[in-house]
């Protein structure tokens, strides 16, 4: 599985993987019925604690994105396409938070932003 992770970001490791994850749901990588990694092979891939991916594992169950089946593995639920779009839209709001959070260190006010919005999404 092709997740990357920066250890040493502020962002927890688990929710690191669960991103990854979300991501790889929503680009149609991973769809109904894959089966995820085991947590101890994607643990060792990861050279990351095995109570780390189980932690992402159970939160991504708890969000209806996977189910596990004890013995079995956990595997990828089928997905509504409106919940795939929410997840999108979420990621977008937590890029354009962290932008909007810069431009008021930096002094720039939100028509400047809007402009620069405007002529980055016609390039």
């Amino acid at each position: 599985m092709k997740i990357i992770l920066n250890k040493g970001s502020m962002v927890p490791i688990y929710e690191q993987i669960m991103d990854g994850i979300r991501k790889m749901i929503a680009s149609g990588e991973l769809s109904d019925g894959d089966a995820l990694p085991s947590v101890r092979t994607l643990s060792d891939e990861l050279q990351i604690s095995a109570l780390t991916v189980k932690k992402a594992y159970d939160c991504l169950e708890k969000e209806g994105l996977t189910r596990t089946v004890h013995g079995k593995g956990t595997f990828v639920e089928q997905i509504n396409p409106a919940v795939i779009a929410e997840q999108q839209r979420r990621e977008i709001e937590t890029e354009m938070e962290k932008t909007i959070s810069r431009a008021k260190v930096y002094g720039i006010d939100k028509n400047e932003v809007l402009q620069m919005l405007d002529l980055l999404w016609e390039e």
